[in-house]
């Protein structure tokens, strides 16, 4: 990667424990500029992300008060608190990764994470993603967009790049997940598989992949 390329901004949407692919693409930019002003879209990682399970690849969602179909601005989508998601998240993550060998040094303070109230999406996958950062020991310079463009000129605009269904364009590191023997190797999931099971070791997996 050039020095020209390391000082480019990435400009990409707002995403829940992102995947893999977007710290992949993150490490080679200085700036990470997150996009408020787009209108939700269904089916990303804007609300969901995948962990490795017993029976292979599962989500986790974040419940939105006008439901996956709405066509709200970003940062005024709203997250339904009615049920006590967070507290299933948690307990989904505790039961997936208890095994793995790094889960039980992060568990106690991202239980804390997991109750604190949040009441709208961007708030609530800011918190996810400095949480992670901070066990990944990177501290990147964040911005938010003040309006939306189609077109902005002189950043690596990834939005809409990096979804569920669409391969990711670089390799997938590897690394040896909790239920590989059973299902194989998983790629590409939520950034925590890969903490849970690499732990300190994590950016190096990404940086050598």
């Amino acid at each position: 990667m050039t020095e020209n390329a390391k000082s480019e901004v990435l400009l990409i949407e707002s995403q829940y424990f992102p995947p893999i692919s977007f710290y992949k693409t993150l490490i080679n930019h200085n700036i990470l500029q997150i996009e408020k002003y787009e209108h939700y879209q269904k089916l990303s990682y804007r609300n969901r992300c995948y962990l490795a399970g017993p029976n292979g690849r599962m989500i986790l969602s974040v419940p939105l008060t006008r439901g996956k179909n709405q066509r709200t601005v970003m940062k005024d989508v709203r997250i339904s608190n009615e049920e006590k998601w967070q507290s299933l998240h948690w307990k989904t993550l505790v039961s997936a990764y208890r095994r793995s060998p790094w889960f039980e040094y992060y568990e106690e303070d991202m239980q804390g994470l997991f109750e604190k109230p949040f009441h709208f999406l961007l708030d609530w996958n800011m918190a996810c993603f400095e949480w992670v950062n901070s066990k990944l020991g990177i501290n990147p310079v964040v911005r938010f967009t003040e309006s939306y463009q189609k077109d902005v000129p002189g950043v690596t605009d990834a939005r809409e790049l990096i979804l569920p269904n669409t391969p990711a364009t670089e390799e997938a590191p590897q690394y040896t997940q909790v239920f590989q023997e059973r299902v194989g190797f998983l790629p590409d999931l939520s950034i925590l598989d890969l903490l849970f099971c690499e732990g300190k070791q994590s950016m190096s997996v990404i940086n050598n992949a």
